[in-house]
């Protein structure tokens, strides 16, 4: 059987066989399940010419490459009837290994004659303006730095540059995605996909692709702090391919990453995360520093596991629970994404919890109720986009009403009207036997006098009936809760549904300790990662008790 070779692949292969110890499962998986069994394939057509052309243009212009990345190179070359075996590269490394210095040779070399596709225009994608400006950069050194030779086969400018034979356009783009119709790319680049909350931009983006022959898609990236965004959506697709070698989405997922928590202090393990590792001394080194330091200041480690090592981790320390956890509060079924039942009893017992903090901020309500040993959850949040931090807050406001984002509004006016809230709450009374609404200090007086305007009477020592009861010392709650919102989380007992913005809240939220030893809960960072859904259902678990047949009121 004939098979697909050469120097540079069968380097690497070889390379992986004698030195498998630094060699992550994704990359195992992806030499085993997709790479070999397409080097055996007697229908596809590797362009071996090409590719030697694109090695030599690289390093002429740029620099030498590493074996692992002239590895890489090979499979964008590669054909089945003139169209490219793997239409989506999924590049994962981490931080300082050379990303941009990996994939904008490559992309400026597909604009070019040696290439010879005509109108194979590049587009860089970025979230921010100074990440694609840097990333164009490497490009554009290179133009100003031959000039005299380069100026024969290009014009360019600080925003992008054309080839003037193929007429290939290499350009960056940071604008709203809603202008980005109608673009007729021959490759994109996604650069630093960690960093995206919603997939919008990168749908309209991949639909410009299809006009242009040989389309193709690259991501490369590090981890980073955004969960249940679009790279963990991706890197789940990813692990089904190389686990299964199933790949009618043709990706070809080089995912570097650490294997585990325990090899993150095992410096020679490094370089299944940070594959440039042994060709830059100057990258062992940084490491080093941020290991060390992220040993003796606890703060730094979540950036170092989720940047420099690809292994997301929170600190034990400080979260409320794993995301792992946080998905299994959502879904009955993780992996295929579906939803946690809750099929609510016509006047089931139910606790309603008020977290309202800020007129102009966030502001939610809902309603807790109990199942066996199951605690079910489901809230509704109002935003108010007069806020001054509102679009700098990471979380995809813009997918309000979509399956998972169904439980929020954003409002554009000044303040967020207290009406809203009580109507809401006032609507579970349709459902539910409400025990009681509970809140705390913050709006207290605001939302009382509301729910007085509608007959709802508050709870006193004198009338334990009333149904409003106010948390006369919030800071009492994280003792009282926090060890049953743990035992919640880890039996698998809290239902959330599927809510993106209960996720996000949770995930915001801190557990800290008071030097007397009393615990509180905190934001995350107090500006931009909002828990008002979060603090609501602490509100209504304070109360908890009242769901059980037997009830003893407690005062806090």
């Amino acid at each position: 059987m004939k098979m697909i070779c050469c120097k540079e692949i069968n380097d690497y292969l070889e390379y992986y066989n004698k030195c498998p110890n630094v060699f992550n499962n994704e990359r195992k998986l992806l030499i085993e399940n997709i790479v070999k069994p397409t080097l055996v394939r007697d229908d596809i057509f590797f362009d071996e010419e090409t590719y030697y052309k694109c090695i030599r243009f690289v390093e002429r212009w740029y620099y030498p490459l590493f074996p692992y990345q002239k590895f890489v190179y090979a499979f964008v070359f590669m054909y089945k009837n003139d169209i490219p075996v793997f239409r989506t590269f999924i590049i994962l490394e981490g931080r300082g290994n050379g990303k941009d210095g990996f994939i904008v040779p490559l992309l400026h070399f597909l604009t070019t004659q040696y290439y010879g596709v005509e109108n194979y225009n590049i587009d860089i994608v970025a979230t921010s303006e100074d990440q694609a400006n840097d990333t164009y950069d490497v490009a554009y050194n290179v133009l100003e730095n031959n000039k005299d030779l380069m100026k024969k086969y290009f014009y360019w400018n600080k925003e992008y540059f054309v080839n003037r034979i193929t007429k290939a356009r290499f350009r960056f783009n940071t604008s709203n995605a809603a202008t980005k119709d109608g673009k007729k790319s021959g490759a994109i680049l996604f650069n630093e996909y960690h960093a995206y909350l919603t997939d919008k931009n990168i749908k309209v983006y991949q639909g410009g692709l299809g006009k242009v022959k040989h389309g193709r898609i690259f991501i490369i990236t590090s981890n980073g702090d955004v969960r249940g965004g679009p790279l963990d959506e991706l890197l789940e697709t990813c692990q089904q391919i190389l686990k299964t070698g199933k790949n009618e989405l043709r990706y070809f997922p080089f995912l570097c990453k650490m294997d585990s928590l325990e090899e993150v202090d095992n410096p020679n393990l490094w370089e299944k995360s940070n594959p440039s590792l042994p060709f830059l001394p100057e990258l062992q080194d940084a490491i080093m520093i941020d290991w060390i330091e992220q040993k003796s200041r606890p703060s730094k480690r979540s950036e170092f596991l989720s940047k420099r090592m690809n292994l997301p981790a929170e600190r034990d320390d400080l979260i409320i629970t794993s995301w792992a956890n946080i998905l299994k509060a959502s879904y009955k079924d993780v992996e295929n994404k579906i939803p946690r039942d809750y099929i609510p009893k016509k006047n089931q017992p139910a606790i309603i919890g008020i977290d309202f903090a800020s007129l102009r901020d966030f502001a939610s309500v809902g309603v807790l109720t109990k199942n066996g040993d199951e605690l079910c959850w489901r809230q509704k949040t109002v935003i108010c986009s007069s806020n001054k931090f509102y679009k700098d807050i990471k979380f995809p406001f813009d997918n309000a009403g979509q399956k998972g984002f169904e439980d929020f509004i954003v409002v554009d006016t000044p303040s967020i009207d207290e009406s809203v809230i009580v109507n809401w709450a006032l609507e579970y009374f349709n459902n539910y036997d409400i025990k009681k609404i509970i809140l705390d200090n913050y709006r207290y007086q605001l939302i009382k006098k509301t729910f007085e305007s509608a007959g709802i009477s508050v709870e006193t020592k004198d009338n334990k009936s009333g149904l409003i009861r106010m948390i006369r010392y919030p800071a009492s709650i994280a003792s009282i809760v926090a060890p049953k919102l743990e035992v919640l989380f880890e039996n698998n007992n809290l239902n959330i549904g599927d809510s993106a913005i209960m996720r996000w809240s949770i995930n915001n939220t801190c557990l800290k300790t008071r030097k007397d030893g009393n615990m509180y809960f905190e934001k995350v960072e107090p500006k931009l990662r909002k828990n008002d859904p979060f603090m609501a259902m602490i509100c209504a678990l304070s109360g908890e008790e009242l769901l059980e047949e037997t009830v003893e009121y407690v005062y806090v």
